[in-house]
């Protein structure tokens, strides 16, 4: 085992394109209710995939055909929007208590698409549009909606647009097999972090190409071992989430770079999203997609350890 794989793991994983839309449909929940509190953690951890699947079932909508939103689990964290008419897309804009305006695009589908209440508790805007041409929209409607989330961690839990997965999902299987060595999360934490830096290289003809609107699927960056930013990250975030492990993709730049990291929660040690240690005193920044291509240099060590490279803006 290498000096790396003895690290502290705490945060990681990288974007570079973010925007678009995604598709996905209510379900049941797989195997339990989401905890009203952080995951427990032991010496005997199980590795058993937890997946908090949503669901749209209609008591509760903002709007009407062709674009509805689905409010009726706001207390779990997320809410469900569907866009069935003929336009090009819609766009769906929530703005919480925090301030920050998160806008999700949505084509033509019957299929609903799960959208994360990052804001936390309080008032949200909840405005929807229908592409006219262009960049041109026209408002469906404008209203509020008052939520009291049943646990702080439940967005960061359930799949949603950006981070896509269910219980088939094959990333899911490999996140429990890689975690069942591990004794508590934070071990769960650092082998999944290994094997998404060892697994998956970054794909700089994709990073040269990919267009606006691209949302990653997990199983294809399994798949083919190679991805964008925003692929790290969406992996990642979804092999932690599916053993139980709270897990935020944080947005913003780093340096002059749109890029993405995540955090995660551990219990009794709280949200993680700066630290890892190598050595016992020497804390740093983890960012895998850096780790990866950069073959874990100290160069590339030294840059993601800074905290002032990082700007964050958004959190999904």
């Amino acid at each position: 085992m290498t000096r790396y794989r003895k690290m502290l793991i705490v945060c990681a994983v990288a974007l570079m394109c973010l925007a678009g839309c995604g598709g996905g449909s209510p379900q049941s929940a797989q195997t339990q209710s989401p905890a009203q509190t952080a995951p427990q953690s032991g010496p005997a951890r199980p590795s058993e995939p937890t997946v908090y699947l949503p669901e749209a079932p209609g008591t509760d909508v903002i709007g009407a055909e062709p674009l509805i939103v689905d409010v009726s689990n706001a207390r779990q964290g997320y809410v469900m929007a569907r866009y069935s008419g003929t336009a090009a897309k819609a766009n769906i804009q929530l703005t919480g208590a925090d301030g920050i305006t998160y806008k999700y695009f949505l084509p033509p589908s019957e299929d609903y698409v799960p959208l994360p209440l990052t804001g936390g508790d309080g008032s949200y805007a909840v405005d929807g549009y229908e592409n006219i041409e262009g960049t041109r929209y026209a408002v469906l409607f404008k209203e509020s909606l008052d939520v009291t989330l049943d646990s702080e961690f439940l967005p960061y839990l359930y799949p949603n647009q950006y981070v896509l997965f269910d219980e088939d999902t094959e990333a899911v299987a490999v996140a429990a097999d890689a975690a069942r060595s591990a004794a508590d999360d934070l071990g769960a934490v650092e082998e999944i972090y290994h094997y998404v830096v060892e697994n998956v290289v970054y794909d700089t003809e994709k990073a040269a190409t990919v267009t606006a609107g691209y949302l990653p699927v997990v199983d294809d960056t399994l798949h083919s071992g190679k991805g964008i930013c925003f692929d790290y990250a969406a992996l990642t975030a979804a092999m932690l989430r599916s053993q139980d492990i709270p897990t935020r993709l944080e947005i913003g730049y780093a340096g002059e770079a749109y890029h993405s990291w995540i955090s995660v929660y551990i219990e009794d040690v709280g949200w993680i999203d700066k630290l890892i240690e190598f050595t016992g005193d020497d804390w740093t920044r983890m960012d895998p997609t850096f780790a990866s291509s950069g073959g874990s240099s100290s160069a590339i060590l030294k840059y993601i350890g800074d905290g002032s490279n990082y700007n964050l803006q958004q959190l999904h």
